[in-house]
């Protein structure tokens, strides 16, 4: 037994830049790792949840509380994989070196390695293996984790696609991933099989023959042999323009190989028949150059006429597709010819003993299949309903919520229900893929029917209207690329799920190599629940650890219903497939789903921040009282809008939890699309709490700023010695700053007056920003040292760490919150240093700024000189009064226009002014991106300047 007053390790020290290392390579991990089970958003990195899980789990060997058993027995299970020294620093810095390499995918389910961090637990915990519970589990990385180093887990969740992975994850497959089998055979009979995995190999297999046996017809090979492996369609709307009506095919992107030595492309000619409107036919060729290659057709929802070049407004696309339900799907006319809807671009083939993918044209038979399979499609529909509509519609015919503000944008082109975002085939595919899970003989073990669920539900994420082809790895991407659902304008239709079944297949081998990667465990429990109201009693947890709803981020339950509707018609009946708090509900539970959605009402009330707090600080307290007297809790949290931030702590603090450490880990990747050109954070801020005493003190305002301005810098330090920079260092910031706050029952200032959170929170936002402009402009005084505009780059870039190809941008409020406490007022500088648009605040581009100071001329010139055409001979002149940001522009731009006389007199002059012009220049070519045009620039005009 840990005694209550002995801090855990975490609370003292963690290895955050190991763990982060491998938390960030954990996402490039595919098969076997328990993430590719099924899809599930924000999903926590397994080697961040296992390492903060052991730093709770464990007492600080140097705490003079630390029993000396846990010392004796973690020195002798240490020494198995390493040398420790007899005293407990060393003790320590080996607990905390085996938390960073038991953090390693690899070591995950070494026998040595799983030994060691079992064995430490029974250590720190002889009487009986420690329950952790986590009541937001969703994809389920903190409870498999507890499970894995020897801990009772429970894990629950309001959603019942989140219930079935947790099902899978943390009961059947630690329970069944070893036992016998027993499942049929194709010839009728039964066998037994060694395992969870291989039944679901099995019983994949029958499935797979009937479907291929149901489905071949639709998706047919070529007469030589060739197998097609996708059809690339296009959704099309009608010219409006007076004597035209051309089919404008949506087309984002005519390429469809970028691979070096195999780049293959799409190119168009307009015929023009005589009587009817103009025609686009296209070919496929091999591009020598970008050049050759057509502009999309398609851009920012406004679609441009192939034929006469007339841009249709976004208006009256959305109006035309909602007018054929999204225009995924081909019309026919009675003869099967088509007449509109969705055109076939493109066939992508394997050819027998040939490599690589080849693209052809499509041809009639291409269309005669997709008409058969709406035929077959309406015969099952006909059946349904002829049979007085008994159980469910076979399509998901349940309707999407109207425009969301969090993930929705495809009902304004006319997609209403769920089954409208696959086409035709595509429903018939998952249609005869459920009824097959559905219908497997009533032997096979509910584990394996629930991975053969989960099989249907993913190749779900695969078929749908809203998967692209790349051009660049030459596949097609999944659904949920990102945590929306957007509208895809020329769409890829996986076409194997017919003979051969290859994605089937490889669907199946997902599943099956997750339960075979698996090491072993008792078993977890799981259950679908609110948080706010846990079916636990008082005390049951020694660690309360989870990953709750980030603000406004993720609309779990929204985008949950895409899986939702086929996993109930694979599964119908399945007690965690409903909603317990309303029956009448047919989709996941959402009106208590604790999110910031103004879209929504729950009885009267807006889902706003007020929602979301009182929500919030229900579930914290909850955690509260299923927590043991002697438990110790955590709680992640990751996002870049400062009002999620509060809205969070604000619910921690009235809750009754105190900050004890706060720890910021890598779970990202900077290559993610959400990260590119924005404040996305890479980090999540792991904060560890306990329960605040009673008797908490009355925090004095004076000395809490005092405490805040010492340990700011120590925090900022340690911080970017682990790799956390700008906006993740902000927030990192934020997290350890509450342990100031949390500790007093509440804050006051003079007089009495309660100081407010919001307040205390501008306060580490001032002094972390100013801590970091000293730290970036080499300031003495930081702050006052340079003018407005330099301060608000060189922070704007810090804050940022990259760029996207529309420049730099952070929302409004974060510009706001690091601009308003050092005196900038961004209203000064628009236009001159930042453009504000839709709430989001942007750098002025080198080519902008020198429109500002030189300008449309001088600009000019910057522009041809960048795009490699040659410069006339005009003077460049700064149009007004300089500021030192001004200047370094103007050499950056001077260097980019060739006019480096010009620019060595410039430099020379400033140097003479004085040094703010080099600390400045020195200080953006640290801050601006590696291989950007910006850095190329200043580093540039540096080389030049007088050593």
């Amino acid at each position: 037994m840990i005694p209550r007053e002995c801090r855990r390790l975490v609370e003292v020290d963690f290895p955050v830049a190991e763990v982060s290392r491998h938390a960030a390579r954990e996402r490039l991990i595919r098969r076997g790792h328990p993430s590719t089970l099924h899809r599930w958003w924000a999903r926590r990195p397994l080697a961040s949840c296992r390492a903060v899980l052991l730093g709770l789990l464990l007492p600080d060997p140097c705490d003079p509380l630390c029993p000396e058993g846990f010392r004796q027995k973690a020195r002798r299970l240490l020494m198995r994989v390493r040398c420790v020294g007899e005293d407990s620093e060393s003790l320590r810095r080996a607990l905390l070196s085996f938390i960073a390499d038991f953090s390693n995918w690899d070591n995950s389910a070494d026998p040595v390695s799983l030994g060691v961090a079992r064995g430490l637990v029974r250590a720190a915990h002889p009487d009986s293996p420690p329950l952790v519970v986590d009541p937001f589990a969703g994809g389920g990385s903190i409870p498999l984790e507890a499970l894995r180093v020897g801990c009772e887990a429970f894990g629950s969740d309001l959603n019942p696609v989140a219930c079935m992975l947790l099902k899978m994850m943390l009961e059947d497959i630690p329970r069944h991933a070893r036992d016998p089998m027993q499942v049929p055979t194709a010839n009728g009979g039964r066998e037994i099989v060694g395992g969870l995995a291989e039944a679901v190999r099995r019983v994949g297999a029958l499935v797979r023959a009937r479907v291929e046996k149901e489905l071949a017809g639709f998706y047919p090979s070529d007469p030589d042999g060739a197998r097609p492996i996708a059809c690339l369609w296009a959704r099309t709307v009608r010219c409006e323009a007076p004597n035209c009506g051309a089919e404008i095919p949506l087309i984002f992107s005519f390429w469809l190989s970028k691979r070096a030595g195999r780049r293959w492309a799409l190119r168009y000619q307009v015929e023009r028949p005589k009587g009817r409107p103009p025609e686009v036919v296209f070919e496929v060729f091999q591009p020598k150059s970008d050049a050759e290659v057509p502009k999309g057709t398609v851009s920012r929802g406004n679609a441009t006429c192939p034929a006469c070049g007339t841009v249709l407004r976004m208006e009256r696309v959305q109006t035309q597709l909602s007018q054929q339900r999204g225009g995924s799907d081909v019309v026919f006319d009675e003869k099967g010819r088509r007449i509109g809807g969705a055109r076939l671009l493109a066939v992508v083939v394997l050819r027998p003993g040939g490599e690589g993918r080849h693209y052809r044209l499509p041809v009639e038979r291409d269309y005669e299949a997709v008409w058969r399979a709406q035929q077959r499609l309406a015969e099952i529909i006909g059946k349904w309903k002829r049979g007085g509509e008994r159980g469910l519609c076979p399509v998901p015919d349940e309707p999407m919520l109207p425009e969301r503000t969090l993930a929705f944008r495809v009902p304004r082109y006319g997609m209403r229900t769920w089954g409208d975002l696959f086409t035709a085939r595509q429903k018939l595919a998952l249609v005869t893929l459920a009824r097959a899970v559905r219908e497997l003989p009533s032997s096979v073990p509910d584990a394996v029917r629930l991975a053969m669920a989960l099989v249907v539900s993913r190749c779900a994420d695969d078929l749908s209207s809203l998967c692209f082809w790349s051009g660049a790895g030459e596949k097609a991407s999944n659904t949920f690329l990102r945590q929306a659902l957007s509208i895809v304008w020329n769409f890829s239709e996986s076409c194997d799920y017919g003979e051969g079944g290859v994605s089937l297949v490889s669907q199946i081998d997902y599943v099956a190599r997750v339960v075979e990667t698996w090491p072993g465990s008792h078993a977890g429990r799981v259950q679908l629940a609110d948080a706010t109201r846990q079916p636990l009693p008082n005390g049951a947890a020694a660690v309360w650890f989870t990953d709750p709803p980030y603000y406004d981020a993720v609309a779990f339950a929204d985008l949950s219903d895409f899986f939702f509707v086929w996993l109930k018609r694979t599964l119908p009946g399945h007690p965690l497939l409903r909603d317990p708090f309303d029956p009448a509900n047919t989709l996941t539970p959402k009106a208590t789903e604790i999110v910031h959605d103004r879209a929504v009402a729950v009885n009267g009330q807006v889902k706003d921040r007020a929602f979301f707090e009182d929500g919030m600080t229900r579930a914290l307290r909850e955690g509260r009282r299923v927590l043991q007297r002697d438990g110790i809790g955590a709680v992640l949290f990751a996002h870049k809008n400062p009002e999620g931030w509060e809205a969070f702590l604000s619910s921690l603090i009235r809750a009754g939890w105190r900050v004890t450490a706060s720890w910021p880990i890598t779970t990202e990747m900077s290559s993610r699309p959400r990260a590119h050109g924005s404040a996305a954070l890479a980090t999540s801020v792991h904060m560890i709490i306990r329960p605040r005493p009673k008797d908490a003190p009355t925090g004095d305002w004076s000395r809490v700023l005092r405490e805040l301005r010492r340990r700011v810098g120590d925090w900022m330090d340690r911080f970017q010695r682990d790799g956390v920079r700008g906006a993740d260092l902000v927030f990192a910031c934020i997290g350890s700053a509450m342990e100031i706050f949390s500790r007093y029952s509440h804050v006051e200032a003079g007089e009495g007056r309660r100081v407010a959170l919001a307040e205390f929170l501008e306060k580490v936002w001032s002094t972390v920003r100013r801590a970091a402009l000293q730290q970036v402009l080499a300031a003495a005084d930081g702050a006052g040292a340079l003018e407005d505009d330099a301060r608000l780059v060189a922070m704007f870039l810090w804050t940022l760490q990259r760029k996207a190809a529309g420049g730099y941008a952070l929302a409004h409020d974060v510009a706001h919150r690091f601009a308003q406490p050092l005196g900038i007022r961004l209203p000064e500088w628009e236009g001159r240093v930042i453009k504000t648009q839709d709430g989001v605040v942007r750098l002025l581009t080198i080519r902008e700024r020198a429109r500002v100071l030189f300008g449309r001329k001088g600009a000019d010139i910057v522009d041809r000189r960048i795009e490699g055409t040659t410069p006339g001979t005009e003077e460049l002149k700064v149009a007004r009064t300089a500021t030192t940001l001004d200047r370094v522009h103007t050499a950056m731009i001077l260097q980019a226009a060739g006019r480096t006389n010009a620019m060595r007199a410039l430099i020379r002059s400033e140097i003479e002014r004085g040094s703010d012009f080099l600390r400045l220049a020195n200080a953006l070519a640290a801050l601006y991106p590696k291989n950007s045009e910006e850095r190329r620039l200043v580093e540039a005009m540096l080389l030049a300047a007088p050593r």
